[in-house]
């Protein structure tokens, strides 16, 4: 069978959530495993991911009244192909790595562009299409006094 080809998924002013890039254990997540989920905002979009064979999920409301949250869970791996993920503040941009990836589940995060690439799997006659990030631009929200103090540099 002729497996489906997807172009990459492409959402500037990206809500993230559940940010594992550390990759820590929880009833949700295996140890080692990177991930953070995208808020996916358009129900038509959402929907169309879903019938294209895209894993979206949708959260369950608090409140009867509110609608539901619809979400893709994207995995970051470094192997085969790591992605570029930049971290911005007002006055540096750095690229991130795998040894310092962990410090995004910290931070405040005041932007984020996402590019999600697809990735088709087949396993035991089931088909999908897995998340993978393959480019993260994240703009730190700074505090008052980081402006400040921005000509300080520690020692090297």
């Amino acid at each position: 069978m002729a497996r489906k080809v997807f172009d990459n998924i492409s959402i500037e002013n990206a809500h993230l959530m559940f940010r594992n890039f550390s990759g820590a254990a929880s009833q949700y997540n295996r140890e080692g495993d990177r991930s953070f989920c995208v808020r996916i905002d358009d129900l038509q979009a959402a929907k169309k991911l879903a019938e294209d064979g895209w894993n979206i999920k949708q959260s369950k409301p608090h409140d009867p009244e509110e609608e539901p949250t619809f979400y893709i869970k994207v995995k970051v791996s470094f192997n085969p192909y790591p992605p570029a993920i930049w971290w911005i503040t007002r006055n540096n941009k750095v690229i991130v790595g795998e040894d310092m990836v962990d410090s995004l589940d910290q931070i405040e995060i005041k932007t984020a562009d996402v590019i999600i690439r697809p990735y088709n799997w087949e396993v035991n006659g089931k088909t999908g299409v897995a998340a993978y990030l393959k480019s993260l631009y994240v703009v730190q929200e700074e505090d008052e006094f980081a402006y400040k103090y921005e000509d300080l540099h520690p020692e090297e």
